[in-house]
């Protein structure tokens, strides 16, 4: 299967599908096909495997497209501005991005939720808590919000974010919460109470332009008014 990303800044991934190709995306993400493609909705793993995608902000079910000769193309858009980040999983390479970031795969790709495993994570983390990790044989398009910034963290290097700049990671990369510390940092430094801490090693790709952090920017100037 070839591939290309074209546009800015609503990017496209458009896929070239030989004879007997698929591509998996969810329900409604696909921006356009050619007339030889079949199209299958199914649960994909089973009722587990679907209520495990839900929690970790996918569809339940999942569409899968089939070419049904060569030389046929579909096309995977964006739902907010930003980029289209390629994953190649082969070799047993996995990676853990955030909800909702998954775009589409080849059928080779598994979709499953990831739980942080650290409790305070779990009270605390917002959406750094429950995450998707995509594992498996093929390539996995994932939509970043904004531009992409890549860090490769050393053993035990860390980086405070906040959650919602959270991308996607290596599974060797560790997730865990910080609080902010000093009464006037809690209160008037606009962080909120707790930010996220990654510890290396391993690979972190955050997004400039989170929606979480947009609808907070419009929530604070619709109240204004």
């Amino acid at each position: 299967m070839q591939h290309r990303i074209v546009g800015d800044p609503f990017p496209v991934v458009i896929c070239e599908l030989s004879k007997g190709e698929k591509m998996i995306t969810q329900r409604g993400g696909m921006s356009w096909r050619t007339a030889g493609i079949k199209m299958d909705t199914s649960s994909t793993g089973g009722l587990l495997k679907g209520l495990k995608r839900t929690l970790a902000g996918n569809d339940f079910f999942l569409n899968h497209y089939t070419a049904l000769e060569d030389n046929q193309e579909i096309a995977f858009g964006l739902s907010f501005p930003g980029e289209i980040k390629t994953f190649d999983l082969s070799g047993g390479k996995d990676i853990v991005a955030q909800k909702k970031a998954f775009i589409a795969c080849t059928s080779g790709v598994d979709i499953d939720i990831f739980f942080n495993k650290k409790l305070g994570a779990g009270f605390w983390g917002g959406e750094g808590f429950i995450l998707q990790r995509l594992s498996g044989e093929g390539l996995a398009f994932i939509e970043i919000d904004g531009h992409t910034k890549e860090y490769d963290l050393a053993p035990g290097e860390k980086l405070i974010i906040d959650q919602g700049y959270l991308a996607a990671m290596e599974p060797t990369v560790s997730f865990s919460i910080e609080f902010v510390k000093g009464l006037k940092n809690i209160a008037f430094g606009g962080e909120g109470l707790v930010l996220g801490k990654l510890t290396g090693p391993g690979k972190v790709w955050l997004q400039t332009l989170p929606i979480s952090g947009l609808a907070r920017a419009m929530g604070t100037a619709a109240g204004s008014k």
